[in-house]
């Protein structure tokens, strides 16, 4: 996400970007073999204090498996932005920055500290202010509801009683950016603050320009993709399956793995539909983007989310989506795209989810106008009109203290990015 986003930001501006070391060799890779792309762009890489995380050993997994670990790797990460505030100051002597913006974690609780450095403050997309409606948590099992009880808790104490967050919107002022509607009445609700919503995902490709199409007597080809994790629910879908008649015909493709698979698998058999579900296991991103192509209908249960990029690839490849109606979700499906199903309990979700997808499968020509809905929607998704919408917030975040502009031309834009 942080590169796609430099991606976005790099044609327009003179960047330096400050990142993790571990980053390093691939992304001088890239610019090596991509020069003119990244002639605008600086890299400085902030040393991990005493250890270090990265995708190759297993961070994500650690986090997944052993909830208790997070707080460690959260002490972790405000360290790690203490040394990037340091880097950050020394360069601000030496290149005078425009503005610096805040990017990524999304969360709000880690607002890091380049507010500090005096100048113009951008922070976002910015997400984690949402609690888990109490009215979900028991459908997440023991252990789900254990995880996102604690962090309804937990988060409703930072945003009451965290001094850094508060700070940092105030500093940010007009540069605040929420990765969802939501978030923006949350951060309005407690902080007092408006801000700019660009959901924190986007799309590089183009959009195709079909659809799959479904030939009579043809089942309809249902996707599910994402961690198997309490959160992510996809026993609510395999419960709303379970309820379809019979004279319904379907098949579902899960893509994913995780600590919940074996639960789900044996929920399926005893179902009696586990000979409808094929389980992909975690897959690569070129195959799963190519089980999408032969999709008909594409099905989110996250009970916990922002804005989630398969929603985005499954509308760019013209298949329509059902998801519960909250989180980012509300404001990228639509009704000419999708079906938003309310969650004013879990009992009602799942009738919903059923009669979404019974409807879905015996109205094709209602399926064929969502599938072309979904690809008019995609577009309005693009890191071009992300980059256009970033370019807004500089531009008035400038204009609200044109005593810092130190470019001669406000199309040259400096500033770190974290």
């Amino acid at each position: 996400m942080g590169w796609a986003w430099l991606a976005a930001i790099k044609d327009r501006h003179d960047v330096h970007v400050l990142t993790a070391r571990y980053q390093r060799d691939w992304i001088e890779a890239e610019v090596r073999n991509n020069p003119a792309e990244f002639s605008r762009v600086r890299f400085h890489y902030i040393e991990p204090p005493l250890w270090a995380y990265d995708y190759s050993n297993g961070f994500w997994r650690w986090q997944a498996n052993i909830p208790l670990l997070v707080p460690l790797f959260h002490r972790y990460y405000q360290r790690w932005m203490r040394a990037a505030y340091k880097t950050a100051r020394e360069l601000n002597r030496r290149v005078h920055f425009d503005l610096v913006h805040q990017l990524t974690f999304v969360g709000f609780r880690f607002p890091g500290h380049l507010a500090k450095l005096g100048i113009p403050f951008v922070w976002g997309p910015i997400g984690g202010l949402e609690n888990t409606p109490w009215r979900l948590v028991p459908a997440m099992g023991i252990r789900g509801a254990a995880y996102y009880a604690a962090r309804n808790i937990v988060n409703s104490w930072h945003k009451r009683f965290s001094r850094a967050p508060r700070k940092a919107f105030a500093a940010a002022g007009p540069g605040v950016i929420a990765a969802t509607g939501g978030i923006r009445r949350e951060i309005q609700r407690w902080y007092g603050v408006d801000a700019e919503v660009i959901c924190e995902v986007g799309l590089s490709a183009q959009t195709c320009n079909t659809y799959a199409m479904r030939r009579g007597g043809e089942p309809l080809r249902i996707a599910w993709s994402g961690l198997h994790l309490p959160g992510k629910a996809l026993h609510l879908l395999l419960r709303a399956l379970s309820h379809v008649p019979d004279t319904t015909d379907w098949r579902l493709d899960i893509y994913g793995d995780g600590p919940c698979k074996l639960k789900w698998q044996r929920l399926a058999a005893r179902f009696g539909i586990d000979s409808r579900c094929t389980w992909h296991g975690q897959v690569s991103r070129a195959e799963a983007l190519a089980g999408l192509k032969s999709t008909h209908l594409f099905v989110t249960t996250s009970l916990k989310d922002l804005t989630s990029t398969v929603i985005l690839e499954a509308l760019a490849n013209g298949v329509p989506v059902i998801c519960p109606d909250h989180c980012g979700f509300s404001d990228v499906v639509s009704d000419r795209c999708g079906v938003r199903i309310p969650i004013r309990n879990v009992r009602e979700f799942e009738a919903g989810l059923s009669r979404a997808i019974i409807e879905i499968a015996r109205d094709e020509t209602m399926r064929r106008r969502l599938a072309a809905g979904a690809l008019r929607s995609a577009r309005e998704f693009s890191w071009e009109a992300k980059a256009e919408a970033i370019d807004r917030v500089y531009h008035r975040v400038l204009a609200a203290r044109p005593e810092q502009m130190t470019s001669p031309l406000r199309r040259r834009i400096s500033g770190p990015v974290l």
